[in-house]
């Protein structure tokens, strides 16, 4: 059995000798996975409150739906802004780190 997961790490490039090193890489994947994920469907709500937005001005989208399109699209938009200012401010901390 452990032959079978040494043959699997080094498949998977990672060293057999250090189980903590595929968990580390699991999480990264994991919350790299889970932000561009989160992006996708951000950038996705954005676009369609643009749509509906356009199709409101044409007439051919009611106001509610206008209205909850601009709403989720604004929640988005303030979620994609504050994961930059945070992303920012870790930025920043760790730039004032003495060496």
């Amino acid at each position: 059995m452990t032959e079978t997961l040494r043959a699997i790490g080094t498949a998977a490039g990672t060293p057999a000798t250090n189980p903590t090193a595929l968990q580390e890489r699991t999480h990264a994947t994991r919350f790299e996975e889970f932000l561009a994920r989160e992006l996708a469907h951000s950038l996705d709500t954005l676009y369609r409150g643009e749509e509906v937005a356009k199709r409101g001005v044409a007439g051919l989208a009611s106001v509610q739906e206008v209205v909850e399109a601009v709403t989720a699209a604004e929640l988005a938009l303030d979620r994609i802004v504050a994961v930059r200012d945070r992303v920012i401010q870790a930025y920043q901390e760790i730039m004032r780190m003495p060496i």
